[in-house]
């Protein structure tokens, strides 16, 4: 089987291909393709990846390109994990906003939007010559931010596409260490959008374990999910890491004033990272990788693949769907973030104990924001930005969607054909 990585130059790349080398038995991968525009980066990941191959004994080779036609022809499965703008991109999404006292983040709030005005449009036509070149059945897994606006494009236009986040698998995989169990063992109630999601039960062989974890682990889940204890122990629900940008809004804002830009963090990173990815005796995958991010994104992302390609029963993956009535107070076309049964067909979501109003509400605002971004990205428009801005939880008065709206324009103006005029 031959896969594609499209963002392949990503220092986290060798993340994925680690998780391959350790599931030789049950993904039948012979040849990886990394597709970059970034000659320099891919060829150093694309380097340092085959060592990790060679190294664990898996024979599948890697290729490097920057012609997306010939990375993906002939795959059957296709990994979007590009990043348009750059670090340099996302240091403004996660800096604009402060002006008007809002949360800087480069997957939701203003900073999100812009991520999303920049990404849709690239995805989309990368996906479109996807589909020309592999054709029809290859399935396109969406790991680009923000990945459920991002696929909710790719669907709507009729792509075989799945979206995938790190964040389930990442507490899966602590809720299994902290009960004593394999974290496969667990089976997680997932509910809500992605980067807007609540673990509302940990089920055990049918036995939900999340009162026990709430019980005897509290303070270390409140310490990883950055909610005080009380709310956890009152709405017995473990929310992803990124609801403290909704809870504890102006909090995080005072912080991020203070702090220096997640984007200069990584960027130093990454270069650290290429520099030892240069290192023609390094063979194995360094410390220094965890800082980058996206933990346990390799053990995603290849069971995801292999649930898609394989032909085998379905699995269970916690994946960006097509609601399709999972939800009833949401659109059947919202994409939502969930448990779902994934085989060569696709996924379906697993039905789910009715969501409560607490969460709800919360997950139905940010839907209509997703649409009027969606729309947005599509079709262009200064407007249009400030109208879905005015509709995010996380920004909701006029004043600051217009200003915000503004400076997002003309900050992204390169990335954006339309405000160019």
């Amino acid at each position: 089987m031959k896969l594609a990585v499209v963002g392949g130059g990503s220092t986290y790349t060798p993340e994925l291909i680690d998780g391959i080398a350790g599931r030789r038995s049950t993904l039948d991968v012979d040849e990886i393709v990394l597709v970059d525009p970034d000659t320099y980066r891919v060829e150093a990941v694309g380097g340092f990846s085959q060592r990790l191959l060679d190294h664990a004994g898996h024979p599948a080779r890697i290729k490097t390109t920057q012609s997306l036609e010939e990375g993906v022809d002939g795959a059957s499965a296709v990994l979007i994990q590009l990043r348009v703008g750059g670090q340099r991109a996302r240091r403004s999404d996660e800096t604009f906003p402060h002006a008007c006292g809002c949360v800087g983040q480069e997957t939701t709030g203003a900073g999100g939007l812009a991520k999303a005005l920049r990404t849709v449009p690239v995805v989309l036509d990368i996906a479109d010559r996807v589909r020309k070149i592999a054709g029809d059945d290859t399935w396109i897994v969406n790991f680009t931010n923000p990945v459920g606006i991002v696929t909710r494009a790719l669907l709507n236009e009729g792509h075989r596409a799945v979206g995938l986040c790190n964040v389930a698998i990442n507490l899966q995989r602590q809720f299994g260490r902290l009960l004593g169990v394999g974290a496969d063992d667990v089976k997680l109630v997932h509910t809500g959008l992605n980067h807007l999601s609540w673990e509302r039960g940990a089920l055990v062989d049918g036995v939900d374990r999340l009162p026990e974890l709430l019980e005897n682990h509290l303070d270390y889940l409140s310490n990883e999910v950055s909610v005080p204890e009380k709310w956890l122990r009152r709405m017995n629900v473990v929310p992803s890491y990124y609801l403290k940008y909704f809870y504890a809004h102006d909090e995080q804002v005072t912080k991020q004033r203070t702090e220096r830009p997640r984007a200069d963090v990584v960027s130093d990173v990454e270069e650290e990272l290429l520099k030892i990815y240069l290192d023609p005796d390094q063979n194995t995958k360094p410390e220094s990788l965890e800082k980058r991010g996206g933990a346990y994104y390799s053990e995603a992302a290849v069971q995801l693949v292999h649930a898609l390609t394989a032909g085998g029963p379905a699995e269970e993956h916690v994946v960006n769907v097509r609601n399709d009535g999972t939800f009833p107070f949401l659109p059947d076309d919202a994409v939502i973030e969930a448990r779902s049964t994934v085989d060569s067909q696709g996924a379906t979501p697993i039905p789910q104990p009715p969501v409560e109003q607490r969460f709800a509400g919360l997950i139905a605002a940010t839907t209509s924001y997703e649409f009027l971004a969606l729309e947005a990205a599509l079709k262009g428009g200064r407007d249009r930005v400030a109208d879905a801005l005015l509709a995010h939880p996380l920004v909701g008065q006029y004043s600051k969607a217009d200003t915000l709206a503004d400076s997002l324009v003309q900050i992204n103006r390169e990335y954006l054909p339309w405000a160019r005029g």
